[in-house]
């Protein structure tokens, strides 16, 4: 009798790893990829030769990315819309900017972790890299406002500042606008948040429990991954309401690129990053789950394999680097002041 069970407990540990074995190989097959789980693999994803990442660079692009003196009003940073103690994003429905002023096309902000592995940035795909995105909300009206000579005048200004650019690219370095939000951007690249749906994609296959593993089953069979794939679940251009209209899109004025794509957002921390879709209509991820069904795929998700899905989406919270506020270089009287006009 032992030799019986202790065989039918081999064989369901076996068929329990063979089945975990299988999702992995239906998840690669799905196009899901896993961020990479040593640092070499994933610095061969994220750096650039022509501009490679320094811990100056990180440091440095760390400090403007706090500082709120890259808005013209002197009150906004680029963490005021993509909070790193909010998911990287600001938990709104339409971001706010300068003077108060909301998104005019009642745009969310979508979060900045991750972003490294996007295909193309901003809801319309305008730019195709961090480097170029960091310089359009630093000088767009409606966010911070700030012209290009306003922002290196600044800089230039501050003897700290100007001593840690040195530091990071050399002592010719030309600290313009360009060098300015590219640093910015080299920041925003280590923002990576591993999570155990990458350790379960890497090989380990008790990463998951059974809950999660039989919502990622539901997630890929209902096709979700149509749309959200690669590193990032999402962060490429896809059509928009495919099948049906979504219910909230007279909310604001978007309608996606001139061939009416939208940039897919990522699934990665979503659960921390409601209100959900591009005008931030949404709050509930169940109700988005479903929505996206029918508008997208033109199916109905019932509640009970909507809270599946959920339960997968929940795996992919990754671990966040640790960010310590930095204490920011002090103006000089030949600093630009602030202006709230």
């Amino acid at each position: 009798m032992k030799l019986v069970v202790s065989l039918a407990v081999c064989l369901i540990s076996a068929g329990s790893v063979f089945a975990s074995s299988s999702l992995i190989q239906k998840a690669k097959n799905s196009r899901l990829e896993a961020i990479p789980a040593t640092q070499e693999a994933l610095m061969k994803l994220i750096d650039d030769k022509n501009d490679p990442i320094t811990k100056e660079k990180v440091e440095l692009g760390k400090k403007l990315y706090f500082d709120p003196r890259m808005s013209k009003s002197g009150l906004i940073s680029c963490n005021t819309c993509h909070n790193l103690g909010l998911g990287g994003a600001d938990g709104i429905p339409a971001a706010i900017g300068h003077g108060w002023t909301a998104n005019p096309h009642h745009l969310n902000s979508p979060t900045v972790y991750n972003s490294v592995f996007f295909k193309a940035q901003f809801w319309d795909g305008r730019s195709p890299h961090l480097a170029d995105q960091a310089q359009g909300p630093v000088q767009a009206g409606p966010e911070m406002a700030a012209p290009p000579k306003l922002v290196e005048d600044r800089i230039n200004s501050i003897a700290e500042y100007v001593q840690e650019f040195k530091g990071a690219y050399g002592d010719d370095v030309k600290i313009d606008f360009e060098k300015i939000t590219a640093t910015i951007a080299t920041f925003e690249k280590t923002l990576v948040t591993p999570s155990k749906f990458d350790d379960f994609l890497n090989g380990d296959e008790n990463a998951l429990n059974k809950e999660e593993k039989e919502g990622l089953v539901t997630f890929i069979d209902k096709g979700c991954t149509s749309c959200h794939s690669g590193i990032a679940l999402g962060g490429t251009m896809q059509p928009f309401q495919i099948a049906a209209k979504y219910k909230f899109t007279n909310v604001g004025d978007f309608k996606g690129d001139e061939n009416g794509m939208v940039k897919t957002p990522t699934l990665r921390n979503i659960t921390e990053t409601a209100p959900y879709f591009h005008n931030g209509q949404i709050w509930s991820l169940s109700e988005a789950v479903k929505e996206m069904g029918s508008t997208q795929l033109g199916i109905k998700i019932d509640d009970n394999d909507a809270a599946k899905i959920v339960t997968f989406l929940k795996a992919l919270k990754g671990d966040k680097p640790e960010i310590i506020y930095p204490q920011l270089p002090e103006s000089s009287i030949n600093t630009p002041k602030p202006s709230a006009n």
